[in-house]
Formats: structure tokens, C-alpha cells, sequence
């Protein structure tokens, strides 16, 4: 096989295990992020929960405010009955005390519902800020596990670098560029055997002097249907 040609399809076998390391720390890494958005979105809940606790303090606030309002105002009824002096003065009293009455009932029921919501929301953040601390005690472990993955890969992906360069320095430039300019499109198929007289790239079939050229590998031939180099495995040769 012609000297180049072996360096550019082992320049291919690197560049095809170098690729397959960013899945693996894709892979090591998503369990960590994923420990990390979850509490994130833990910590967003208990913003918003609280937020709305808070809104929900004011409203009963403002309820109970109302209600002093309106107790005062009874009470204020109730001495000013005894002034009343004709029964048109003493009907618009009952009337005014009848609506203040109402107003009274709704008030403390306002108040009340409100109290639940208070009362559920407050439970959610107490559960949810428990949530957190089982996740922040489990994102130690979390993380030691990852870093020991990413160990293992960046010490793998460091042999493979090391052998690169020894490639690249070996190899031929011009080759080296040639190769390099069809990586850009083809990425890891930019070298491809050949398998039942087919370009194993764009699964072409090659005509039969293609097919000889590729099989004495004199020199670096390249599929004319889809310009990707080619070559054939030892045992097929």
C-alpha cells in the first residue's frame, strides 16, 4: 500500500476516535448539569413561591385593614342609634349597618381563604428547600463521579492527541492538505473503504478500473462520484 495512503487513513482512525470523545464527556457531564438545573429550578420555585406569599401577606393585610374599618364604623352605628331621631335616619342606619355587616362576612372569609393559600404555599417552599438539601449534598458525590469519568476520557483523548502529532509530523503536506480540505465537508468519512466494488461514503458502485486502482493502492484514489478517498481493508485485499 502506498506510504501516504496508510497515513492518511490512520490520520482518519484518529480523527474518528478524537470526535467520539465529545459524546463520552457530553455523556459524563449530563448527569452533574442535569443535578444543576434541577436545582436551579428548585431555587426559581422557591423565589416565585415566596413572591407569592408575600403578595398574598399583602392582600390579607390589606383585608384586616378593612375589617378595623368596618368594625369602627358598626361600633360608630351603634352610638349614633341611640341619637337617631326619625325612622327615615334610623332605616338608612340599619341599611348602612346591613352593608357593613356584609362586608364584614366577605372580609373574614377573604381572610381566611387567603390564610389556606398562605398556609399551602408556605408548605410547598418548606418541601421544596428539603428537596434542595438532599440535592446539595448529592452533587459532591455527583460531581466526584464525574470528574473521575472525565479523568479516565481526558487521560484516553491525551494518547490519542500524542499519536496525532506524531502522524502529523510524519505525514505528508501535501497529502495532509488534501486530506484536510475534503475533511471539511465529509468530516469523518473523508476516508471510506470500499466494500462489493462500492464507495462505503455515498454507496456508489465504482467502475472496474476505479476498483483495480483502489485495490493495488499504488497511489490515493478517490471515489468520482462523491470525491471521498478510498481504499480496501487488509482482509478484502
Amino acid at each position: 500500500m502506498n506510504l501516504h495512503l496508510k497515513q492518511l487513513i490512520d490520520l482518519s482512525h484518529v480523527d474518528k476516535d478524537i470526535d467520539a470523545f465529545e459524546p463520552q464527556i457530553e455523556e459524563a457531564n449530563y448527569k452533574f448539569e442535569a443535578a444543576l438545573a434541577k436545582k436551579k429550578s428548585i431555587d426559581s420555585d422557591i423565589e416565585n413561591l415566596t413572591n407569592e406569599i408575600k403578595d398574598e401577606i399583602i392582600k390579607k393585610h390589606k383585608n384586616e385593614l378593612h375589617l378595623a374599618e368596618l368594625s369602627q364604623k358598626l361600633e360608630e352605628n351603634s352610638k349614633k342609634s341611640s341619637e337617631v331621631k326619625t325612622e327615615r335616619e334610623m332605616k338608612s342606619l340599619q341599611l348602612e349597618e346591613e352593608i357593613a355587616k356584609e362586608q364584614v362576612t366577605f372580609a373574614n372569609e377573604e381572610i381566611a381563604r387567603l390564610d389556606k393559600i398562605i398556609e399551602h404555599k408556605t408548605e410547598q417552599v418548606e418541601a421544596a428547600k428539603e428537596s434542595l438539601v438532599e440535592l446539595d449534598s448529592n452533587l459532591e458525590s455527583v460531581k466526584a463521579e464525574v470528574d473521575a469519568k472525565l479523568e479516565v476520557i481526558n487521560k484516553s483523548r491525551q494518547e490519542v492527541f500524542t499519536k496525532k502529532e506524531k502522524l502529523l509530523s510524519d505525514i505528508n503536506q501535501k497529502g495532509l492538505a488534501f486530506y484536510q480540505k475534503i475533511r471539511r465537508w465529509a468530516k469523518n468519512s473523508t476516508v471510506v473503504p470500499v466494500e462489493e466494488q462500492a464507495c462505503m461514503g455515498c454507496h456508489m458502485t465504482l467502475s472496474d478500473k476505479i476498483y483495480a486502482d483502489v485495490i493495488k493502492a499504488e497511489d490515493i484514489t478517490t471515489c468520482p462520484h462523491c470525491g471521498r478517498i478510498l481504499y480496501v481493508e487488509n482482509t478484502q485485499e
